[in-house]
């Protein structure tokens, strides 16, 4: 080999080449020959394969063998597949626990991780592989950033467990047995069977909300989001995903020519006909924020206004995703909403054809399924994501209102410095119907990391409280989080936002049809108070909490670390 001018490498090559090329490229060409390179390799793409993989959780123990699939896929179509892992961490498993202030935060360290191997390694293009709320937003923040070929996909859903079981039900179950609804005995029957293998959480929770809408994007392969993890489908994805990348290598496509906002306009709007997770809300805004388009909380109001729920799917329905995928997954109800004029067809997606295109073919719902309801039969007539402002949010904040709880809510407020105070406080009986459970100081500079409320939510359900008492927090929720749920509220109580100076008795109405949160105390009352307040000290003092907490915008803003921290 020769020494060249660095620009002379193929556009197929733009990045290897300044890797492997020339005489003083040897160095680089010795190492990656002890890690399996041949000789012909040298003058391959070079695809990096972002394994989310750990023994973490279940949502993520299976992905080892998926990426050696996309690794296969890429290998068979011309190119040389490079595996490199990122981290993970389970939600189900830190919730309710000071752990779960790394959730978020290890959204912005998965992105970080995989710009710096791709970057570093130079990756001409990638396939990322998620299966886990955080990690797969996270992957996609890392494609759009560094803007070369490549490819998601998910790592599919879990198999419901005995009963339908899933990990909701667990949660459910431990407010169940404190107030007597259940036994000891029956919790662990619940907690034996209810996570039966490998894949994420059964529900139209974050993950497969994520899924559909990053399918929706474009940024993912056609069924990606549905399939079960464990599958010959699963399988055949990843293949292809690996061979897409190459694909488009070949062809010059990059994620800037995929993401628009209609392309976030589509996600939107399939977000919401599934009725899928507030977290959707939060991760679209980084998604955008990293693509550079505007994209606001208004855009979800705007967008809801027009689209339904039609999907029966938990936490508020009844059917888990593996049994929507039995019956086809989303792409018909994409061809649904399609074909209603709620999606833009014009839309690129990983394909290298447009999202009408891809769709063409699709055939609907076999007859008689109950699962996803018809444009004339809605679950509700618009969102289920309300974002709503008032005195207590003058920068919003995002409820999810199925309607099954009702569209308006007046309490009383009972205040907590933390969930796990209000957890405690739940299970006692301390709170009773009529109450409006304020749980502040979790946002994501206070947490810091803005937690997520699944364990007082899910004691509420089963304590049989659900449409008696709501809950608002500047934290977040879980995708199975439901009830009378108000979260992301902004400014958050840590920098002083009206949170912060609600007291015990407060009269607090929310009301999803005006779309306002309204704290009903005199503005003279809450002067005085706002001059009495100080900003308690930091949960946190050092390590990457501190530094996420100095770096983080709002949740208004996607909670991101790459703009005007508090912004």
């Amino acid at each position: 080999m020769s020494d060249k001018d660095p620009k002379a490498g193929s556009e197929e090559r733009r990045y290897s080449s300044l890797v492997v090329d020339g005489v003083a490229q040897a160095p680089s060409r010795a190492m990656l020959r002890a890690v399996g390179f041949t000789e012909a390799d040298f003058k391959k793409s070079q695809i990096g394969i972002a394994s989310t993989w750990s023994m973490v959780t279940p949502c993520n123990m299976h992905i080892d063998t998926l990426a050696r699939e996309a690794a296969r896929g890429a290998d068979e179509a011309g190119g040389k597949a490079v595996i490199f892992n990122t981290i993970t961490v389970s939600d189900g498993i830190s919730m309710g626990t000071p752990g779960m202030r790394y959730s978020l935060v290890s959204r912005e360290v998965i992105a970080d991780s995989i710009e710096t191997v791709v970057g570093a390694e130079g990756f001409d293009g990638f396939v990322t592989i998620g299966g886990c709320d955080k990690n797969m937003p996270a992957c996609v923040m890392a494609m759009v950033r560094l803007d070369r070929p490549s490819v998601f996909v998910y790592g599919g859903t879990i198999k419901p467990g005995a009963q339908r079981r899933d990990i909701v039900s667990v949660f459910e179950a431990v407010g169940a047995v404190a107030c007597d609804c259940m036994s000891e005995a029956q919790l662990l029957d619940v907690e034996r069977t209810a996570i039966p293998g490998p894949g994420s959480c059964g529900g139209m929770y974050t993950a497969n909300t994520m899924a559909s809408a990053i399918e929706a994007l474009g940024l993912s392969l056609p069924d990606s989001s549905a399939q079960e993890a464990v599958s010959s489908h699963k399988h055949e994805d990843c293949r292809r995903a690996g061979a897409a990348v190459v694909e488009l290598l070949r062809r010059g496509i990059r994620p800037s020519d995929i993401l628009s906002r209609k392309a976030f306009e589509n996600a939107i709007t399939l977000v919401i006909a599934l009725g899928g997770s507030t977290n959707a809300v939060l991760h679209l805004l980084a998604i955008a924020h990293e693509a550079g388009i505007e994209l606001g909380l208004d855009d979800f109001t705007r967008i809801g206004k027009r689209v339904p729920v039609l999907a029966d799917l938990r936490p508020s329905g009844r059917y888990a995703m593996s049994e929507l995928v039995a019956i086809g997954g989303i792409q018909p109800l994409m061809k649904m909403l399609l074909d209603a004029g709620m999606l833009h067809g014009d839309c690129l997606t990983v394909t290298g054809r447009t999202l009408a295109e891809n769709l063409a073919g699709v055939q609907p719902y076999p007859k008689g399924q109950d699962i996803i309801h018809g444009l004339d039969d809605p679950i509700k007539k618009d969102s289920h994501l309300v974002v709503l402002y008032g005195n207590l949010a003058p920068g919003g904040a995002v409820a999810k209102i199925t309607g099954k709880e009702g569209l308006s809510f007046t309490g009383k407020a009972r205040v907590y410095g933390s969930e796990e105070l209000a957890l405690e406080a739940i299970l006692a009986g301390t709170v009773v119907a009529g109450d409006v459970v304020v749980i502040r100081y979790e946002g994501p500079r206070g947490g810091p990391g803005m937690r997520e409320m699944l364990s007082p939510t899910a004691a509420i359900m089963g304590r049989n409280l659900g449409d008696k008492v709501a809950l608002i927090t500047d934290g977040r929720f879980s995708g199975g989080s439901h009830g009378f749920v108000v979260g992301h509220v902004t400014p958050e109580a840590a920098v002083g936002g009206p949170l912060a100076l609600v007291e015990d008795g407060d009269a607090i109405t929310i009301d999803a049809v005006e779309r306002t949160i309204t704290l009903k105390v005199a503005d003279g009352e809450l002067e005085r108070r706002r001059a009495a307040w100080s900003a308690p000290v930091a949960a946190v003092q050092r390590g990457v909490l501190t530094k996420y907490a100095k770096l983080v915008s709002s949740a208004s803003r996607g909670a991101v670390t790459t703009g005007e921290p508090g912004a």
